[in-house]
């Protein structure tokens, strides 16, 4: 999913004149968007640097080293909301000594919008309209920087084209605990938290606005999920894609009328160890359901469901604005 936000963001730049060939684009990342990144720059005859999450594996090193991309990785870390937050300390560092560089600001920039217009036509054809039919659509995503699920939402909804009616697009986002994007902070998982999905720090490019519903899904929970898809409908995918197929499902059995549509956005290479190879372990599915909560002081592990009713962010430090 990643390398449709990156390709088209460059792309745009490149056209409006705010890069050239040959220059230097830097972000943060804990391993997808390092991939797509480098092979944006890779493709346009850009230099990439990445500072890179302490979770970037040997495979992702690998491959970034192939395509060219300089990696500083973080040095091991048991929080990945600290990890999260010297990323982006050290993003400033290498912005104050290399100005000429140009930070992609994943987390800020809604530049990174743009190339999910063209994977909402593709889903309103598949679906036959963007409303998924007389039922209409759910469309569930870990929400992370806000792009994916914010630009497909948007764009399915017809927020980008006045002359198309709106459509029946219910958007449901997946958060880890302990994410401060919805207000989790407070709630720790003893596991892990979901890299990509969540965020320790205020992102821009999250409208809270596009959201209807939120699942808060724990690192055991999510296992269960990635482990249940590759052995029921032979998907091997990450960790994030777990926690979204459980919350689908659930969103599926509740309105079974509708489309559900969820967002699988890598594969599990980098989850061999640590969750493909823990299967044994894996609850099954129908021994799991969300909680139900009123408001974020009800969270409990291992998964929990809220309804947002597209509300503003809540209270707390104030957003970045956009680019």
């Amino acid at each position: 999913m990643k390398a449709v936000s990156a390709l088209a963001a460059v792309r745009h730049l490149l056209d409006t004149g705010v890069v050239r060939r040959g220059d230097t684009l830097l972000d943060s990342s804990s391993g997808i968007y390092a991939y797509a990144l480098a092979l944006a720059c890779h493709r346009y005859g850009m230099r990439c640097h990445i500072v890179g999450s302490t979770t970037v594996d040997r495979t992702l090193r690998t491959q970034l080293a192939v395509l060219g991309a300089t990696l500083e990785q973080m040095e091991p870390c048991c929080d990945l909301k600290l990890d999260q937050k010297r990323r982006v300390e050290r993003v400033h560092e290498i912005l104050a000594e290399h100005p000429e560089y140009h930070w992609m600001r994943q987390y800020h920039d809604d530049v990174h919008y743009l190339g999910y217009r063209a994977i909402a036509d593709r889903i309103r054809e598949a679906v036959g309209g963007a409303g998924g039919g007389a039922a209409g659509l759910t469309l569930v995503g870990g929400v992370g920087s806000g792009a994916s699920t914010g630009a497909l939402a948007r764009y399915l909804r017809g927020a980008d084209d006045p002359a198309r009616p709106p459509a029946d697009v219910e958007l449901v986002g997946v958060q880890p605990y302990g994410s401060l994007t919805f207000g989790a902070e407070h709630v720790p998982d003893p596991e892990i938290i979901i890299a990509g999905i969540g965020s320790s720090i205020p992102f821009g490019n999250v409208s809270h606005e596009l959201y209807d519903t939120l699942h808060w899904i724990s690192f055991d929970a999510a296992l269960a999920g990635s482990v249940d898809l590759l052995r029921r409908h032979a998907v091997f995918a990450g960790l994030s894609t777990g926690a979204g197929y459980l919350a689908a499902r659930h969103e599926r059995e509740r309105a079974p009328g509708r489309t559900v549509l969820f967002i699988a956005a890598d594969t599990g290479h980098r989850y061999v160890d640590t969750v493909y190879a823990r299967h044994r372990e894996a609850a099954a599915l129908a021994d799991l359901a969300p909680r139900e909560v009123g408001d974020q002081s009800q969270l409990a592990l291992p998964w929990s469901r809220m309804h947002w009713n597209r509300a503003p962010a809540p209270a707390g430090p104030l957003r970045p604005g956009r680019r």
